[in-house]
This record gives C-alpha cells, sequence and structure tokens, in this order.
C-alpha cells in the first residue's frame, strides 16, 4: 500500500512540477509593455532619439570610417522583468552597406552587414535606473548604472 501512495505521489509531483515552475519563471517584455506611466514612455522616448542623434555626431570620426561609412542605428532594446522592472540584456542594433559598380555592365554588388551590440549593465539594474542615470544631454557618453563604462563603450567592443 504505501509503495501504491509512493508512485501514485511521484506521478503527481510530475505532473504538477512543470506548471508550478512555470508560475515561477522570471518573464521578460519589452520596455513598453512593463512602463505604466506617461513619464517612463516619455524617458525611453527620449532616450533612443538622443542615442540616434549622438551616434550620428560622432559617427564620421569614429565608427564610419573604412569600409562602411554608412553606418545606421537601427534600435535600442532591452528585455524587462515584468515584476520587478529589472533588465535582462539590452542590444542596439546597426546595419550599413557598400556598394560597388561594375564599370563594364553598371551591376552592383551590395554587401549589406548587420551588428547587435551588447550593452554592458550593472547587475540588477533597472529600466527606471537606467532611464535616470541616461536623462542627460548626452546618454551615448554617460556611465551606465553599477558600471564605469559607457554605451560608447559597448559599441567599441562591437563595431
Amino acid at each position: 500500500m504505501f509503495r501504491r501512495f509512493i508512485a501514485v505521489l511521484a506521478v503527481l509531483l510530475a505532473v504538477a512540477g512543470p506548471a508550478h515552475a512555470d508560475s515561477h519563471r522570471t518573464r521578460y517584455v519589452d520596455p513598453y509593455s512593463y512602463f505604466t506611466t506617461d513619464a517612463q514612455f516619455e524617458a525611453w522616448y527620449s532616450l533612443r532619439a538622443r542615442l540616434a542623434v549622438g551616434f550620428d555626431d560622432i559617427c564620421g570620426d569614429t565608427f564610419c570610417e573604412g569600409d562602411f561609412s554608412n553606418i545606421a542605428p537601427l534600435r535600442f532594446q532591452c528585455s524587462v522583468q515584468a515584476g520587478n522592472g529589472r533588465i535582462g540584456r539590452c542590444v542596439w542594433s546597426f546595419a550599413a552597406s557598400e556598394e560597388d559598380i561594375d564599370p563594364a555592365t553598371g551591376a552592383l554588388e551590395v554587401r549589406q552587414p548587420t551588428w547587435q551590440c551588447p550593452i554592458q549593465l550593472g547587475p540588477h539594474t533597472t529600466i527606471d535606473e537606467l532611464l535616470a542615470a541616461l536623462a542627460g544631454d548626452d546618454p551615448l557618453q554617460t556611465a551606465l548604472p553599477g558600471t564605469a563604462s559607457s554605451i560608447y563603450d559597448s559599441l567599441g567592443h562591437c563595431l
């Protein structure tokens, strides 16, 4: 009888275990799904716009020299824990192109590289901490929360 009870209990735990584990798993969302105030949305839009302007200002003297003079920022994005606002990861995506013309035929050969640059944040950084830290005029060069490095530094390792 006891063995049968243990066997039934083991089956029940095996069936209930994954469902129970799923309810405790961390769920990540994009910032738009996490934000609850207009101020958060506005800070996020502003940050992304200021990062793009900052990149455009420095591109020609830094990352946009060489083969790809037209590197363009696509999107700065972070994953955010739905329950507490901690950032899982942030990445900034870029694209560029280089075109060669065949003088005899007019044909174009196009190379279109992309980069997905991870942004190094301090552990347990929240989206609100990130927004507050980068609220100034030059978020590209500002130290990230919990680090001595900036988004610019992260790009230097990527582009």
